[in-house]
C-alpha cells in the first residue's frame, strides 16, 4: 500500500512540475534556433550544433555578452510582468480558458 501511495505521489509530482521545466527548455530551444539561423547552419551541421547547444553546460551567445546585472534583471522583469498580468486577470475575474488566453497575450506584451 505504501508503495502504491509513493508511486502515485511521484506521478503527481512529475505531472505538476513538468511544465515548469518545459518552459526553461523551450526558452533554450528558441535561443539555439536563433543562433543556428544567425550562423546560417543547415543539415547535419545544424543538427550537431543544436545537440551541443541544448546541453546544460552550453551558454548562448546572447547571454555571454550580457552583464551580470542585466542577467539578473531579466528574470526579475519577467516576474514583475507575471505579477502585473495576474493582478489584471484577477480584477477582471477571468477563469479557465479566458484567463489562459489573457495571460498568454499579456505576457507577450499584446
Amino acid at each position: 500500500m505504501k508503495k502504491l501511495i509513493a508511486v502515485a505521489c511521484l506521478g503527481l509530482f512529475v505531472t505538476v512540475s513538468a511544465p515548469v521545466f518545459a518552459g526553461a527548455q523551450q526558452e533554450k530551444m528558441k535561443g539555439c534556433n536563433a543562433e543556428a539561423k544567425a550562423d546560417a547552419l543547415k543539415g547535419d551541421e545544424r543538427k550537431a550544433f543544436m545537440s551541443k547547444c541544448l546541453k546544460k553546460d552550453y551558454t548562448l551567445k546572447a547571454a555571454e555578452g550580457a552583464k551580470p546585472e542585466e542577467k539578473a534583471a531579466l528574470p526579475a522583469a519577467r516576474q514583475n510582468k507575471m505579477k502585473s498580468c495576474n493582478a489584471d486577470a484577477k480584477t477582471q475575474a477571468l477563469k479557465g480558458d479566458e484567463r489562459k488566453a489573457f495571460m498568454k497575450n499579456c505576457l507577450k506584451g499584446e
